[in-house]
């Protein structure tokens, strides 16, 4: 049986909104004093907005969670959802206002920029600093501290104080001051968005070899393919509950299908918040995106994606055509398609269309569909008078292009597979010795 290194269980975090104190005791007491008379408090600053003394947000309500040994999991969700302040939680940089939280080991963290650093500081005392605090003796950093020094690229600003550094050179430091030090659990918010695409992979190569090495990891990313490749494990919040946990890809899956729920009808496509894709006097205006025969938006085999798309026309266009886009689920563009022809609509009309669109290339996975309506201009440029991103989500399964005896590696090919290579033989008449050459 695995060993349980972090419990959780109902562990909320209530904060209360709007200012607490006015920040001196003359402030509170004329901010009192309006208050019993019914007067605007003198205090208030401009444009903020005055809360009740019983106005709070639940940042966590009711989380319950339960983290083994080597767990590398990740932590996804929308701005808002918890993350951050489960982290802080873990990290003891804030207290839970309810429920409890047993931790086994040392947690060594990295939340934000210029956390747990003393800006005034060098760079290698604030290592010497970081292993202290984790309990660690000089002479277990001094072993340490040149592995640390090479990894974080830092070597020729590691005796400058570190408020001089660039927030990329400070979260490299910091990345691995954590990944080297010896602790149980390593803890990291979406930091690596800061350094460069190669120490990126080097971090993630680092993190890797950390999992492998029986420690814990708690990662927190909005970057999808990220988590599909480090972690064994998905948490899903969502308004500070914990919604899914468990496989990654289904977990992913969860998060990203968040807004089609399911659902072969978009429904989103009626929501206000797509306002703000829009003019404030738009000429055309999506009505919904219906995926044909799928109910469950799972296409076999090849099959070809059909679907009826729906939209309302405020006034008189010309040279539309729709446009049509696969990602995948972290947001990576694979494909488009364009439709073969232009079009015209004509004010207070509805159009209607059904467009079928060849996936048959494309692996097993599931994929994100964009739809766009747009003008194409003399120059070839577009135009958008509307698109949904995403209009649904689909999933491809079962794919068998080829008779390969082994499963498509999507990380290392990609999401799209060619059709076999035709091959000829081909006789060399000088050596008469043969080669293959490749036809396509």
């Amino acid at each position: 049986m695995s060993e349980v290194v972090i419990k959780i269980e109902d562990l909320h975090k209530k904060y209360r909104l709007g200012a607490i104190g006015g920040g001196t005791l003359t402030a509170d007491l004329q901010s009192w004093w309006a208050k019993v008379r019914g007067k605007e408090d003198p205090n208030t600053k401009i444009g903020a907005k005055t809360y009740g003394k019983n106005e709070t947000f639940m940042a966590l309500n009711g989380v319950d969670l339960q983290i083994n040994k080597g767990d590398t999991i990740g932590i996804i969700g929308g701005n808002g959802a918890g993350k951050s302040t489960l982290l802080k939680i873990l990290s003891r940089v804030t207290a839970p206002t309810k429920g409890s939280l047993k931790i086994k080991g040392r947690i060594s963290s990295l939340l934000e920029v210029g956390t747990g650093f003393h800006p005034e500081l060098t760079g290698r005392e604030n290592v010497y600093l970081s292993g202290a605090i984790l309990g660690m003796s000089k002479e277990e950093v001094d072993s340490k501290i040149e592995d640390i020094i090479e990894f974080s690229e830092c070597r020729k600003f590691i005796d400058t104080p570190v408020k001089r550094y660039s927030s990329g050179m400070f979260v490299k430091l910091a990345f691995s001051v954590a990944a080297h030090l010896d602790s149980e659990i390593l803890i990291m918010d979406e930091v690596l968005a800061v350094g460069d695409m190669k120490f990126q992979k080097k971090c993630i190569n680092k993190m890797l070899d950390v999992a492998h090495s029986g420690r814990t990891i708690l990662y927190v990313s909005h970057n999808m393919q990220t988590i599909e490749q480090l972690c064994n494990r998905v948490v899903v919040l969502d308004k500070g509950t914990v919604k899914y946990d468990g496989n990654v890809e289904t977990g992913i899956s969860i998060y990203l299908n968040n807004k089609c729920e399911g659902s072969s009808m978009y429904n989103n496509l009626f929501k206000k918040e797509r306002e703000g894709y829009l003019p404030k006097e738009p000429q055309a205006k999506f009505n919904y995106l219906e995926l044909l025969d799928k109910d469950n938006n799972i296409f076999v085999d090849g099959e070809k994606l059909r679907c009826n798309i729906n939209w309302k026309n405020y006034d008189d266009i010309h040279d539309v055509q729709l446009r049509f886009e696969i990602r995948t689920i972290d947001d990576t563009p694979i494909a488009a398609s364009v439709c073969s022809k232009k079009f015209s609509c004509y004010k207070d009309t509805e159009t209607t269309y059904e467009v079928e669109l060849d996936i048959s290339r494309l692996v097993t996975g599931k994929y994100q569909l964009l739809v766009v309506l747009c003008e194409i201009g003399e120059l070839g440029g577009y135009r958008d008078f509307d698109g949904v991103y995403p209009a649904c989500v689909f999933e491809v399964v079962n794919s068998k292009l080829n008779d390969y005896v082994f499963e498509w590696n999507r990380k290392q090919w990609g999401h799209i597979q060619l059709k076999d290579l035709d091959m000829i033989e081909v006789e060399t008449y000088e050596t008469r010795e043969k080669s293959l050459v490749n036809y396509r």
